[in-house]
């Protein structure tokens, strides 16, 4: 089984953390659905065989990341990554680049969507942003290429009364988003 898909996510998803609301020597808890985690692992199966799964991920990915911890909640895991994990990402992993400029943006004010779009270009040439206004948010961009990351990033624009924007994401795997129907 090949688990570098699910670990490079659980590093992706430490690192949005620590840009978020700073670095800290703690663990951090990740909750993930089981159908999430089966398309992060490209295979589809029940809980049972997810947790038998999960503890040989967690062998594989203990020389980086410590000793993971898991426990079932409502359709899914919680996977807990210990301090020495969360450091070696923080020390490892980068947290400079994309993920740490597009956070700067979105974190603060813009004059419009284009100033973030902007941060998405800065990084590649492969850009695709779609307009989507579906209830849920207002805008699809990805990276077509995957690089710099694979994600989806749905984003959602307030106009606030000073003429600015405030804006607000949700980032998806492919997988995942496919299966939400948006």
């Amino acid at each position: 089984m090949d688990f570098e898909r699910l670990e490079r996510n659980i590093c992706d998803n430490i690192i949005e953390a620590q840009l978020k609301l700073g670095y800290e020597k703690l663990p951090l808890s990740l909750n993930y659905t089981i159908s999430s985690l089966g398309n992060l692992l490209g295979r589809k199966m029940d809980a049972a065989d997810m947790q038998y799964v999960l503890f040989q991920f967690a062998l594989y990915v203990q020389p980086a990341l410590g000793q993971l911890t898991f426990r079932p909640i409502k359709d899914g895991f919680c996977i807990t990554v210990p301090e020495e994990g969360t450091a070696f990402v923080h020390e490892n992993c980068g947290g400079d680049g994309f993920m740490k400029d597009f956070i700067d943006i979105v974190r603060g004010h813009c004059s419009s969507v284009e100033q973030v779009l902007d941060v998405f270009r800065k990084y590649s040439g492969n850009v695709s942003a779609e307009e989507v206004n579906n209830g849920e948010f207002d805008y699809l961009v990805r990276f077509s290429d995957g690089i710099p990351d694979e994600y989806l990033y749905c984003l959602s624009v307030e106009e606030e009364i000073d003429g600015n924007v405030h804006v607000t994401y949700h980032r998806f795997i492919k997988e995942d988003y496919e299966e939400l129907g948006f």
